[in-house]
C-alpha cells in the first residue's frame, strides 16, 4: 500500500518504512531529522534464507529512514504506539496514511513482511543499530573538532607504548569502513584485519580511564589555595587530552561493531539478533565505565570549587581562579558525557562574591552572638539579661569575627 507506513523503535532510534514520498511527508509532517538506512542492501543481505524474496520485493520499492531516539522521537512512538514482538524485542506498528495526513491508528496487516517475518525484523534491526553507531560516529567526530584536540597528535606526544599503538588501529579500522563502503560488505579478509585491534582499543581506553581517575584524585579539596589554584589549571588541559582519547576509542569501537554487524550477516545471519544485543549490552558496559570516572572527575573539581569559595574572603582571586578552572574542566567534562549519552549529575558553580563571604561571616557571627545570649539569659532576671544580651552579643559577634579571620589565616600558614 502506498500510504502505509511502518514503524520500528529498538530503543536508541526509529525506522521509517514505506514508499519514499509518503516517508517523507510522514518525516516533516513530524519535523523530525533523519537519516537514509541502508535500503539498497536490505532485500540482498539476507543471504540463503528462505524469506530473502519476499522480504526482497517488499523492500525494493520502499525507502527506509532512521530517526534518532530523541524527547521528540520519543512523543512521537508514544503518540503512535507501538506493539512488540516476542522475537526480536522490537516496537513495530503500521500507520496508515489517507489524502496525505497521516492517521495515528497502528495496525498489523498480513501483506507487511517485515511484521511477519523474524529473519527480515532482525536484519533491519542490525542496520538500525549501525545506523545509530554511525550517529554516534559523526558526533564525536564533530566533539573532537570542536575541542579541536588532534587525538594523533596527542599520541604521539606520549612515550607509553599502550598508546602508540592506537596510531595503527585508526588507519586499520579507517581502510575497513573505507572498503564496506566501496564493496557493500566485510570479507574475512578485511575482517581479520580488524578483529586483532579491537584488544588495542580496550587496552588504551581503561589506560585513559585510569589516567582520568588519577587526575581527578590531584584535586585536593584539602589543599592550600594556592596549591589548588595551580593544580586545578595544570590538570584542566591533561583532563581534555584524556578525554579526546577516550572518544577516539569509543569511536572506534563503535565502527568496529558496525563492521562486526556486516560480518556475522555474511557468516551466520540465524546469530543477527543476538549478536546486535550482545554488542549493544558490551556498549552499553562501556559507557557505565566511563561515566563512573566522569563523575568522578565532576565530583572532585565540585568539591575543589566549593572548598576555593570559602575562602574569597581573604584570597578572592585565588578562589575565582580555582573556580574558573573547575568550570572549564566541567563544561569540557559535561560536553564530552552528552556526546556519549551521559547524563550528567552536577552543575556548574558560581564564585562566590566578596561581599557574600563578608556576609556568612556576619551570620556566623550573630549565630554566635544568639547562644551567647541565650546561655546569658539563664543567669539572671529579666532585665539584667536585657542587659547582658546586648553587651554579650556586641562582644561575641566582635569575638566570632575576629576568630574567624585568624582560623583563616592559620589554616593558610599551616
Amino acid at each position: 500500500m502506498d500510504n502505509e507506513i511502518q514503524l520500528i523503535n529498538d530503543g536508541d532510534g526509529l525506522a521509517v518504512i514505506g514508499e519514499s514520498s509518503a516517508v517523507e511527508r510522514f518525516l516533516t509532517s513530524e519535523g523530525l531529522p533523519s537519516r537514509e538506512l541502508r535500503g539498497a542492501r536490505l532485500g540482498t543481505m539476507l543471504g540463503a534464507a528462505a524469506t530473502a524474496a519476499q522480504v526482497g520485493s517488499e523492500l525494493s520499492a520502499n525507502s527506509g529512514r532512521w530517526v534518532k531516539m530523541t524527547e521528540e522521537s520519543a512523543q512521537l512512538v508514544k503518540k503512535y504506539g507501538l506493539m512488540q514482538s516476542s522475537k526480536t524485542g522490537l516496537n513495530l506498528g503500521v500507520v496508515q496514511a489517507q489524502g496525505g495526513q497521516i492517521k495515528g491508528i497502528i495496525q498489523f496487516v498480513p501483506g507487511a513482511a517485515l511484521a511477519a517475518n523474524p529473519a527480515g525484523l532482525a536484519l533491519l534491526a542490525a542496520q538500525m543499530h549501525q545506523a545509530s553507531l554511525q550517529q554516534s560516529l559523526d558526533e564525536i567526530t564533530e566533539y573532537l573538532e570542536v575541542i579541536d584536540e588532534k587525538v594523533d597528535d596527542i599520541l604521539r606526544a606520549q612515550k607509553d607504548a599502550v598508546l602508540a599503538d592506537m596510531i595503527g588501529v585508526d588507519f586499520v579500522v579507517e581502510e575497513a569502513m573505507t572498503v564496506r563502503e566501496e564493496v557493500g560488505r566485510v570479507s574475512e579478509v578485511t575482517w581479520s584485519k580488524v578483529q586483532s585491534t579491537t584488544a588495542t582499543v580496550a587496552r588504551t581506553q581503561g589506560y585513559a580511564l585510569r589516567q582520568l581517575d588519577a587526575l581527578a584524585d590531584k584535586v585536593d579539596d584539602k589543599a592550600k589555595i594556592g596549591e589548588l589554584a595551580k593544580v586545578a589549571k595544570d590538570v584542566e588541559s591533561k583532563i581534555h587530552e584524556w578525554l579526546a582519547i577516550i572518544a577516539r576509542c569509543f569511536q572506534l569501537q563503535d565502527a568496529i561493531a558496525v563492521l562486526e554487524l556486516d560480518r556475522v550477516l555474511d557468516a551466520s545471519p540465524e546469530e543477527l539478533n543476538e549478536h546486535r544485543l550482545g554488542l549493544k549490552a558490551a556498549r552499553q558496559n562501556r559507557r557505565e565505565l566511563i561515566s563512573q570516572s566522569t563523575e568522578h572527575v565532576l565530583r572532585r573539581i565540585d568539591a575543589a570549587a566549593e572548598w576555593a569559595n570559602t575562602k574569597v574572603l581573604l584570597h578572592p582571586t585565588l578562589a575565582r581562579s580555582v573556580v574558573a578552572s573547575s568550570n572549564r574542566t566541567a563544561t569540557g567534562v559535561i560536553d564530552f558525557q552528552g556526546r556519549l549519552g551521559i547524563e550528567s549529575s552536577i552543575e556548574l558553580r558560581e564564585t562566590q562574591r566578596w561581599v557574600d563571604a563578608v556576609a556568612d561571616v556576619r551570620d556566623r557571627v550573630i549565630d554566635t552572638g544568639a547562644e551567647s545570649v541565650d546561655a546569658a539569659k539563664q543567669l539572671g532576671d529579666d532585665a539584667l539579661d536585657r542587659v547582658k544580651s546586648t553587651k554579650n552579643k556586641l562582644s561575641s559577634g566582635v569575638r566570632a569575627f575576629r576568630a574567624a579571620i585568624k582560623e583563616e589565616e592559620r589554616v593558610e600558614e599551616s
